[in-house]
């Protein structure tokens, strides 16, 4: 990425760039997913202080803390004008945007390039916690399965799990369970229980 780019992209942004170049390097045309839960919260807290005290916004800061940025830089930066989605869907954002990509998968798309990222909240939303929040991404290259390697099913529930400060984010869990070769994974969160489940010969 050019370092006019590079420079404009919160700490946040750039894990996400880092993994989703990882992951296509070069090669354009590809859709691809970014989702987060926070995005960059800390840049809307500080576009916000500057509200408060009367001060002008910058534009570049305000165009870089919406959702999307992120994959605007990604295609700005590669000339790819491939299909791009920005997500956020709460605790729950990783299987929506697992969803979203196999939805594009059905549509006819060869491959969908999907990036689960996030970071910690400002102290200002600090009260809002209610999961070890912490600094990742992540990012897979999805295609058809071609074999039953894992499913993600869901179905209503009026379960509230109380929130828990020891416990990983979503985007976490869903990595341990994939890397870690794990038979299933249940998670309750947003009035949904997900549950993923992997063939016991899956990869």
């Amino acid at each position: 990425m050019a370092p006019l780019l590079r420079r404009r992209a919160g700490f946040i942004n750039r894990m996400a760039l880092e993994v989703a170049y990882r992951c296509l390097g070069s090669e354009i045309e590809v859709p691809t997913i970014f989702a987060s839960r926070h995005g960059e919260a800390s840049r809307s807290v500080e576009l916000l202080s500057e509200l408060a005290k009367g001060q002008p916004l910058s534009p570049t800061s305000f165009g870089l803390s919406v959702h999307n940025a992120t994959g605007g830089l990604f295609s700005i930066a590669r000339r790819d004008h491939a299909n791009d989605i920005a997500l956020a869907a709460g605790q729950s954002t990783v299987e929506h945007a697992v969803i979203e990509a196999c939805g594009l998968l059905a549509e006819g798309e060869s491959r969908v390039l999907l990036v689960i990222y996030d970071g910690p909240l400002p102290t200002e939303y600090a009260a809002f916690q209610d999961c070890h929040e912490q600094p990742f991404a992540w990012a897979w290259l999805m295609q058809a399965p071609t074999e039953d390697v894992f499913s993600l099913s869901w179905s209503a529930t009026s379960d509230n799990p109380s929130p828990n400060l020891e416990r990983l984010p979503p985007g976490l869990e869903v990595l341990r369970f994939y890397i870690r070769k794990e038979l299933c994974l249940e998670r309750t969160c947003d009035k949904f229980r997900w549950f993923w489940s992997r063939d016991a010969q899956g990869t």
